[in-house]
């Protein structure tokens, strides 16, 4: 039953079922097997994520919505080529993805000098800059509560943007500099704002960049001239992109920069065309994040293709009703994704845990063992 849940078998179909083979089983009961007590299953996802991070210093990440109880909800599909892990939690803000990033833990807050940086990075004003260290002593760990408590007696008057940014600042270099949990060097996303600041690198998909472009309807036969041969330039960086991947260079990369440069940096007459690649340029360095990490993708697909087996599972079962069952969701299709990517028959899987014989290996384990010969964070090795 629990194989037949998490590939996307919806609860009145199992009981369908189990009552055509003549079990009598109520819905309830049904729905208590398949949600309550799976704790080992819990486990093994959790470590499933930390082993996928640990794997690799690059990561991709995606959000889709899922409804809740009613309720609108996110799920995030954070992966790589090794496992695919799902998070289901109320929003998408740069709270929530640090949430992700750190295994669902509660992020805590600490000033120290990453933090200081990150405060000019959200646009945060330098006046705190030299507060900030006086109200939070350098260093000392703070927890949500008792930061809140702190800002509420120094900065009761100054707007909930500013508290925001000021937390989400504390958290990210708490993350970023704490040695206890897997800290993602680099995140491959889209361009949501969000996603800003996270990570110290943040590469940016071309195909989702592209998508821009497609929204552009122009009218005369001139500017679909113009933009057909810009299309066709697109592609040929992307296509040259690749081919580097596999052959990196400092002359080609110098080469592929100055191609980008003139791509999106030359007037092609073409009003809307110009002002959208002035947009572009402007993410010069992510885009061209593959120059400096030739690991790396080009596109957010892996974490995109992930997205759309929640949406498959949201089609047949529209939603989870309760805490227990959105996390049995993300649990089950976590182990499934993670176990398809490494050639692990999920039905032996399921059953050699469930009979609790335990003589195939950990998900985690088989990380920790593939992603030693995939070198998968090698131009890191060289930059430090």
């Amino acid at each position: 039953m629990t194989l037949y849940y998490a590939g996307g078998m919806s609860e009145p179909k199992i009981l369908d079922l189990l009552h055509t083979v003549g079990m009598s089983i109520s819905a309830g009961q049904l729905s208590g097997m398949l949600i309550k007590d799976q704790e080992p299953f819990h486990a093994e996802s959790a470590a499933v994520r930390k082993a996928g991070l640990a794997s690799s210093p690059w990561q991709h990440l995606d959000s889709t919505g899922t409804t809740v109880n009613g309720t609108n909800q996110q799920c995030h599909i954070l992966c790589n080529s090794l496992y695919t892990a799902y998070s289901t939690l109320p929003a998408k803000d740069r709270m929530t993805l640090l949430r992700v990033l750190q295994g669902g833990a509660d992020p805590v807050f600490q000033v120290n000098e990453l933090a200081l940086e990150l405060l000019t990075q959200l646009g945060v004003s330098a006046k705190w800059h030299g507060l900030l260290p006086v109200l939070l002593p350098h260093g000392q760990t703070y927890t949500e509560n008792q930061l809140d408590d702190v800002l509420d007696r120094y900065l009761p008057a100054h707007g909930d943007n500013l508290r925001k940014r000021v937390k989400e600042a504390l958290a990210i270099a708490t993350y970023r500099t704490q040695t206890t949990y897997p800290v993602v060097e680099l995140l491959l996303c889209d361009d949501a704002p969000q996603f800003d600041g996270l990570t110290a690198q943040l590469a940016l998909c071309w195909i989702h960049e592209y998508r821009h472009y497609k929204k552009l309807v122009p009218r005369f036969l001139a500017h679909c001239d113009i933009l057909s041969r810009f299309s066709k330039d697109f592609w040929e960086l992307y296509r040259d992109l690749l081919v580097y991947r596999d052959h990196p260079s400092a002359r080609e990369a110098d080469a592929l920069r100055a191609r980008f440069e003139f791509l999106f940096g030359h007037n092609s007459g073409y009003n809307q065309l110009d002002e959208r690649k002035a947009l572009t340029l402007t993410k010069k360095e992510p885009l061209l994040m593959v120059l400096s990490h030739p690991e790396i993708l080009l596109h957010n697909n892996p974490a995109e293709l992930g997205a759309r087996q929640r949406v498959r599972k949201r089609d047949v079962s529209l939603q989870a009703r309760t805490t227990e069952g959105t996390r049995a969701w993300d649990t089950f299709q976590t182990l499934v994704e993670t176990a398809n990517k490494l050639g692990v028959n999920i039905s032996q899987y399921f059953h050699d845990r469930i009979c609790q014989t335990n003589l195939l290996p950990a998900l985690a384990t088989l990380i920790q063992q593939r992603c030693l010969g995939l070198h998968l964070g090698d131009s890191w090795c060289l930059t430090t």
